[in-house]
């Protein structure tokens, strides 16, 4: 029996794992801080077919490589690009969730061609100083709540640090004005690992930006408040 072959790119000896569901315009999609493609499979179903949806597995999580770090936020967007062009996709919507959220904005930044509009969900262009009980809380109380699938990859302690500290060393504030691309910020009122405030100065500082409200916490665009974050993209991907 002839083996399937898996879709997975390589930068700089680095292998990354992505998806391709649907048709119609291009959207790609990029998780957050430890987590994976699998924690979007119900929007990658949601809109499969309307959209051609293109989803990741950052470095360090789910099926793609867990190299030692340093890993950078700038390095995580180059990974993405090398991941659209396998894809054979020029450029796309894409939706950015948390840590994946950065890489969007590096993305637009860095790699202005490649990114037809954002959408930039619970994420900031900053980090604010997080006290250790805020990381185990959102570890401990708010993965726990969100069914992951048995098989879901486990990341290695090494990875998730070297995740975290590429986003802590990540500020693009001063470079948010040179976003061009039409801007959807989404954010829960009471995120507490990412405050409300930075998503108002990501809508501040990014010319013609949106800014759309839910209710709950950094994970409810995730659940309950899922329909918001799929109209979101709908709309940015129209």
């Amino acid at each position: 029996m002839q083996d399937v072959p898996v879709p997975t790119t390589c930068i700089d000896g680095i292998e990354l794992y992505y998806e391709i569901q649907g048709t119609g315009s291009p959207v790609l999609v990029i998780p957050g801080l430890g987590s994976d493609m699998r924690m979007f499979s119900w929007l990658v179903t949601a809109i499969a077919d309307r959209r051609r949806v293109l989803v990741m597995d950052p470095r360090g999580s789910g099926r793609s490589a867990k190299p030692r770090p340093p890993y950078s936020i700038d390095q995580m967007a180059d990974d993405a690009v090398a991941v659209l062009q396998a894809a054979g996709m020029n450029s796309a919507t894409v939706l950015g969730y948390s840590m994946g959220g950065r890489i969007a904005l590096s993305l637009a930044l860095r790699h202005t061609d490649r990114v037809k509009s954002l959408v930039l969900a619970a994420t900031s262009a900053r980090t604010l100083p997080v006290r250790p009980f805020t990381w185990r809380w959102f570890v401990m109380d708010v993965l726990s709540q969100i069914p992951l699938p048995r098989s879901i990859d486990p990341q290695p302690r090494y990875a998730q640090i070297g995740q975290r500290q590429a986003t802590r060393e990540f500020d693009c504030t001063a470079e948010l004005g040179h976003i061009t691309v039409p801007t959807v910020v989404i954010h829960a009122r009471n995120d507490h690992m990412t405050p409300f405030d930075l998503a108002e100065e990501l809508q501040q500082a990014i010319p013609g930006a949106r800014l759309v409200a839910v209710a709950g916490g950094h994970l409810s665009l995730l659940r309950r408040e899922r329909e918001s974050l799929l109209d979101a993209v709908l709309a940015a991907s129209d």
